[in-house]
């Protein structure tokens, strides 16, 4: 706001006019400041946004249609117990926990700036017991032999700090930013553990795959092993095809083992995300993997919206631009309007009692007139406090653009090598039964078959191991897509609590 087109500009114009409107131009002079604001009008950081992500060919766009706007974007997975899990972390997560604290936090900062707005009525009640030496020059005490006095006090007093310059409402504007980054900051915080916790149930339920493969496996070894063992005994076979046959089944069973302390580590995890001990939480291994879902994508410039940490950079700006307001108030004189009134005596029998009442009222106006710089200092240091978290806000924005783009590419490349990878499984599986048939005619040796099934093996964990990593790129993406977080909504549930 520029001085010339300013209120207070305006007001002191009727004040100069004439004597006549001098009065009430005083008054609206008051009135009027108290509408002026110190610091710069606040526009969002120009950014220069894409008009699509350069990854997004062949995925569809966001609309207020789609699954993940809904916000339980878990559900895309379509596994029951999944969003059992994930509810149950919303309600006992105990970071989310400290995050809604930090916001409640930041929720009675605004209450308190905005009350600061308001006179404040005190009430006070006391007895004081005074003394003073005899060469006291006082009267009402050189009576008393004792020089020993009581003093009863009751006092009600109204203060106010008259608003003129906008420095208690830039710091009311700047809490309630800072309330909003702090309620977006958990939106975030919620976010990365809802899909710490997806990706550790999908990483589980991926192992409970392999251990019904290698339980298969070694099942088939084991009859392999017996079978060689039959045939060295009928001088079939030779040691050698039984030491194979057992080799090969013990790794199997030694890998099959490894499995086990991984998922632990994966159960005691999601047991800790939704707040409670490990020893106190078991998941029960199912006979399915959740699929990957169709991902719908956003418009970048949607991605501003639809990011909690986004948001929260940009009331971040936000509430650094008012304090600049607030560090510039200080360069002008606080009015503050006081009255207070009570009784005071020296005896309680007749304390409240007319004669022993008092009062006063008026203003007081304070300004400081020389600090050595101090006041320019703090206003420079808002100054760069602003700069500072406008390059965090584009430097968050572009993090979010990279996130997106990565996780898009990483996605697209595993569906290319998905078919490729199915490709080599169904050729080992064929490989490994024609082997096998000519093992059982004779044509080749042992050894010929254990290489087969070792290469069989190897793709079909290959082929676990690429769902994997599409399942937890699925997470990432729509993790950096902002997940269900839509900023309109959230922020004006927040101005309706």
């Amino acid at each position: 706001m520029t001085f010339a087109h300013s209120p207070l500009h305006r007001a002191l114009q009727m004040l100069t006019a004439g004597r006549g409107s001098r009065l009430a131009g005083a008054g609206l002079c008051l009135v009027m400041l108290s509408a002026c604001t110190l610091s710069p009008d606040y526009q969002r950081p120009e950014l220069a946004t894409p008009a699509q992500f350069k990854q997004a060919e062949g995925w569809t766009q966001a609309n207020p249609s789609d699954a993940i706007a809904r916000g339980a974007w878990w559900e895309l997975y379509g596994d029951a117990q999944l969003n059992a899990l994930v509810e149950e972390l919303n309600r006992s997560n105990q970071t989310v926990a400290q995050a809604e604290a930090q916001y409640r936090q930041a929720q009675a900062l605004v209450r308190s700036s905005r009350a600061s707005l308001f006179p404040s009525l005190e009430l006070s009640a006391g007895k004081t017991r005074s003394a003073q030496g005899t060469g006291s020059s006082s009267s009402s005490l050189s009576n008393n032999s004792s020089g020993i006095r009581d003093t009863y006090n009751a006092q009600l007093g109204v203060s106010w700090e008259v608003d003129l310059w906008g420095k208690l409402r830039e710091t009311l504007s700047a809490n309630q930013a800072s309330a909003q980054a702090s309620l977006a900051d958990m939106a975030a915080i919620r976010l990365s553990q809802q899909s710490e916790l997806v990706q550790n149930y999908l990483q589980l339920r991926v192992i409970d795959e392999q251990k019904r493969l290698l339980e298969a496996t070694v099942a088939a070894y084991e009859r392999s092993l017996k079978m060689n063992q039959n045939q060295y005994r009928a001088g079939v076979a030779g040691p050698d095809a039984v030491a194979q046959a057992r080799t090969q089944l013990k790794s199997t069973q030694a890998d099959l083992i490894d499995l086990a302390w991984q998922r632990a580590q994966y159960e005691n995890a999601i047991a800790v995300l939704m707040g409670k001990a490990p020893a106190n939480f078991a998941l029960a291994a199912t006979q399915s993997i959740p699929t990957l879902p169709q991902i719908p994508v956003a418009l970048p410039s949607q991605l501003l919206e639809r990011r909690p940490d986004i948001a929260a950079a940009e009331r971040s700006v936000m509430a650094a631009n008012a304090n600049i307001g607030v560090s510039r108030a200080a360069y002008f004189p606080d009015l503050s309007l006081s009255m207070s009134g009570g009784y005071s005596s020296s005896s309680f029998n007749n304390w409240i009692e007319l004669p022993n009442r008092f009062w006063s009222v008026g203003p007081q106006l304070a300004l400081t007139l020389f600090d050595a710089g101090k006041r320019s200092a703090e206003v420079d240091r808002t100054v760069a406090v602003y700069d500072q978290t406008v390059a965090q806000y584009r430097q968050t924005v572009l993090d979010g653009f990279k996130e997106v783009e990565n996780y898009l590419v990483q996605l697209k490349v595993y569906a290319d090598e998905a078919v490729v990878r199915q490709e080599a499984l169904e050729a080992a599986r064929e490989s490994l039964r024609l082997t096998e048939n000519q093992y059982k005619a004779g044509l080749i040796g042992y050894l010929d078959v254990v290489n087969v099934q070792t290469t069989a093996l190897s793709n079909e964990r290959s082929a676990l191991t690429l769902l994997q990593g599409r399942l937890l790129a699925s997470v990432q993406l729509i993790a950096a897509l902002g997940g269900g977080w839509d900023e309109q909504r959230a922020f004006a549930e927040q101005r309706e609590e």
